[in-house]
């Protein structure tokens, strides 16, 4: 006996092999083979996907269907998904379920699109697909046989590109509620959010990425920071007269105006030609003294953040980093 399976062909078996099967037990209940058969069969079922795992059950099941005068319907089994280490896919390797996932901060347009790949594609380059596109283009012609790899950091960095496709709306609906569950915010309508959402939707893979990306924006860390070695050397560069310049401004009111303007840039810009600096020499300074590290999103940004309404209490505020760099500023003197 032989099937057309819609993914691998003509598959046969030698029924001489197979003998009597069991189709009802002892206590009367029949058996799985003969209850999906029947049961798909009076539903109307007219093509079956399922794993390879399940080719032994289509030939039971396809001498059910043809013993009852059933129509068989189309097979199509295809090869299971792998682990990394090409063993079987299983718990150990991560969450199994649709709502571990979703716990976890993956989307559901992602999850489609992650799931609907593998083992398929549509001929081309493209991997990011919203769900309207998939439906139109997903066929079973171009499922293929060879097992498809799980690959964690795929869907990791698939959900971070859906994230950055959803309207800003959506954005500050889903990362504002992560925000509030990790107490660094009150609502979700405040600017404070908004401003928050603008600066690490581009960065982030999992929702819940964000409150650390947050929470690392509004601690100041120059005083744990100041034994690095790579901070030594921007400590040991005329760093006071950085310092010098953002006490002066914060205290004339120059550095906030140039903040709620949005032209703090030009602050930066007029120091460095007053002390005859530019480049790197001039603004890794300035993002030292006002975010307490070397890295991170752009420094005006991260100040507007500051001084945004709505911020929460545990934001280190401009006001108090500038009274640390006051309190160290001894250190920094010539």
């Amino acid at each position: 006996m032989e099937i057309d399976d819609m993914i691998r062909g003509k598959v046969g078996w030698d029924t001489d092999t197979l003998g009597d099967f069991v189709l009802l037990r002892s206590s009367g209940l029949p058996v799985y083979n003969f209850c999906v058969a029947v049961d798909d069969a009076t539903m109307g079922i007219t093509h079956v996907l399922r794993a390879e795992e399940h080719l032994p059950n289509t030939l039971r099941q396809a001498l059910v269907y043809d013993a009852l005068n059933f129509p068989r319907p189309k097979f199509g089994h295809m090869s299971l998904i792998l682990a990394p280490d090409r063993s079987k896919l299983s718990k150990r390797h991560g969450a199994t379920s649709v709502g571990q996932f979703k716990d976890q901060g993956y989307l559901k347009q992602t999850m489609i699109n992650y799931l609907s790949q593998l083992g398929w594609n549509d001929g081309t380059e493209q991997e990011i697909y919203d769900t309207t596109e998939l439906i139109k283009l997903f066929g079973v012609d171009r499922i293929n046989k060879s097992p498809a790899v799980f690959d964690t950091q795929k869907l990791n960095w698939m959900n971070g590109q859906h994230i950055r496709l959803m309207p800003e709306s959506d954005q500050i609906e889903m990362i504002g509620a992560a925000l509030v569950t990790a107490g660094l915010a009150s609502d979700t309508a405040s600017p404070y959010v908004k401003k928050a959402v603008a600066l690490c939707a581009n960065g982030i893979e999992l929702v819940q990425d964000a409150t650390k990306e947050v929470s690392a924006i509004l601690e100041y860390p120059l005083e744990a920071n100041l034994a690095d070695a790579k901070m030594m050397k921007i400590f040991e560069d005329d760093f006071g007269d950085i310092v010098d310049a953002v006490v002066a401004g914060f205290e004339s009111g120059e550095l906030v105006k140039s903040i709620e303007t949005g032209e703090f840039k030009a602050f930066v810009n007029a120091v460095g030609k007053k002390l005859d600096r530019k480049g790197k020499r001039l603004f890794m300074p300035f993002r030292v003294a006002l975010t307490g590290r070397m890295q991170g999103p752009e420094v005006g940004d991260v100040l507007s953040l500051l001084v945004a309404e709505g911020a929460p209490e545990t934001t280190v505020s401009l006001e108090k980093r500038v009274e640390t760099l006051k309190a160290a500023s001894a250190a920094w003197a010539k």
